[in-house]
């Protein structure tokens, strides 16, 4: 079914699923514009967001909860880098959490009334303020113990930790704080009886927390990353000085990969979003309806592909040390999975390095 959508330059309305910028206006004397799509774009927002809900959710939530349940078990006995793991895991849990509701909203609008509305804006604005700073902590730990070994042992301890982890949320949560004000349930549009929750109220309040938000977004992704290519650069020089070749070249690829990953799941957002922004501020204008429709759904894609990183977290920064493999198989086992799992006790036991060999415990420190 054909859609009429009518706008100025600076009124073009981001679909994107992060906050369902639909129908906001932004007040301009600049002349109107009719676009008629052919496709209705909640069409595509739906069909995509469902699948991809539906999978990042079931693989998030069974990595994120596998590796919440493996540190618990040891709560005293956490190193670290853990500590970080077990607040970034939970982080990418509130996220994960959400997508059940945003599967619902976009098939049928928002049915969950103002106050879960509100909580599931401050999650997911929780998840994407503290989750980029979580993984630059874990950069810069690794920079201090394997760069500055000696000189960062003072600084480096558990209570150190677990106050800066504390902070950290506390400063999310003031910056996520205005999510509550703004957002409510209310009708998408004047020719639709679909409720959606957004910023509905205080108009020009609101308005300015929109490119608020942008601007913390780009915040806590280009800092992060500068934070975590220095860190994990000073990493990878100190390791190929180093004389344990096999070890060192295994904890330079989980370096760069972690760093790209980063960057390939997140970058192409950022980029959208600023293009969106600069149009939004008609820094440039769009040259027709049909740029307007690629910009709508190449924000959900690179979104959705931003989103993505949270259930790749625990892959990444945990699953992939040995200590993290073998408990996470005793853990298998406990549950009944013991047939399943022997195979890799076997390969394990067969495959392990001698510890004078240094394997292990290089890649265990950079992770």
């Amino acid at each position: 079914m054909a859609a009429i959508i009518t706008f100025t330059a600076s009124e073009l309305a981001d679909t994107g699923d992060l906050y369902n910028w639909t129908d906001y206006a932004y007040p301009t004397d600049e002349p109107d514009y009719q676009c008629d799509f052919e496709m209705d774009p909640q069409t595509f927002h739906t069909g995509l967001h469902t699948a991809f809900y539906i999978f990042t959710f079931l693989l998030g939530v069974a990595g994120n909860g596998l590796m919440m349940t493996i540190l618990l078990r040891r709560w005293r006995l956490l190193r670290i880098t853990e500590i970080y793991l077990l607040h970034l895991a939970l982080a990418d849990l509130m996220l994960l959490f959400t997508f059940p509701f945003s599967v619902a909203e976009n098939a049928t609008g928002w049915l969950f009334g103002n106050f879960l509305c509100k909580v599931m804006g401050l999650m997911k604005q929780l998840n994407l303020l503290c989750a980029s700073f979580l993984l630059a902590c874990i950069g810069f730990d690794r920079y201090l113990a394997i760069v500055h070994a000696i000189t960062s042992m003072q600084s480096r301890r558990k209570r150190t930790v677990h106050l800066t982890c504390s902070i950290l949320w506390l400063v999310c949560l003031a910056l996520s704080a205005p999510n509550v004000v703004f957002l409510t349930v209310n009708v998408e549009s004047t020719n639709t009886s679909r409720l959606s929750c957004f910023f509905h109220d205080y108009r020009n309040h609101a308005s300015n927390w929109v490119m608020t938000i942008r601007v913390l977004h780009h915040v806590c992704f280009f800092l992060p990353l500068a934070i975590m290519s220095y860190c994990y650069t000073a990493v990878v020089v100190t390791l190929f000085k180093s004389q344990k070749s096999q070890a060192k070249r295994g904890a330079i690829r989980l370096a760069l990969l972690i760093t790209l990953v980063f960057c390939f799941c997140w970058l192409p957002y950022n980029v959208t979003l600023v293009i969106h922004t600069m149009e939004d501020q008609a820094v440039i204008l769009y040259e027709s309806c049909e740029s307007y429709g690629i910009l709508q759904q190449a924000l959900v894609v690179t979104e959705s592909l931003g989103f993505a990183h949270s259930c790749l977290n625990p892959f990444l920064y945990a699953f992939v040390g040995v200590r993290f493999r073998n408990e996470l198989i005793q853990l298998l086992c406990k549950f009944g999975c013991r047939r399943v799992c022997m195979p890799f006790i076997r390969a394990q036991g067969h495959s392990r390095p001698p510890s004078s060999d240094g394997v292990t415990t290089t890649t265990s420190i950079l992770i």
